[in-house]
């Protein structure tokens, strides 16, 4: 489950963060139990107040309590999960070259 703050917008395949009016947002592909992680963008004005942070941790917990691996394509994604090894265990295994090269 998604914090109240954070939705999934199923029709853009991106996950939603509003505050004071403006819209960071995480998108994704899913496939079945596999959710690839594309790209996560944070408008300038919310920018170095840790919303991409806050957005990429609710997913990953949403996806570790749905038993969804994870193929972190966006860089963000993967650099992340390399400072949070406690959601490895989510890596789609193919994909964990994304976390260990990650910066």
């Amino acid at each position: 489950m998604l914090p109240a703050e954070i939705t999934d917008n199923v029709a853009l395949h991106r996950f939603e963060l509003h505050i004071d009016m403006a819209t960071a947002v995480l998108v994704y592909e899913r496939a079945g139990d596999l959710l690839r992680l594309i790209h996560t963008e944070v408008p300038q004005s919310l920018e170095g107040k840790g919303v991409a942070s806050k957005l990429v941790s609710a997913v990953l917990r949403f996806a570790q309590g749905n038993n969804l691996s994870v193929v972190p394509l966006c860089p963000f994604v993967a650099q992340y999960m390399k400072r949070h090894p406690e959601y490895s265990a989510i890596v789609d295994p193919p994909h964990r070259w994304m976390i260990d090269s990650a910066p």
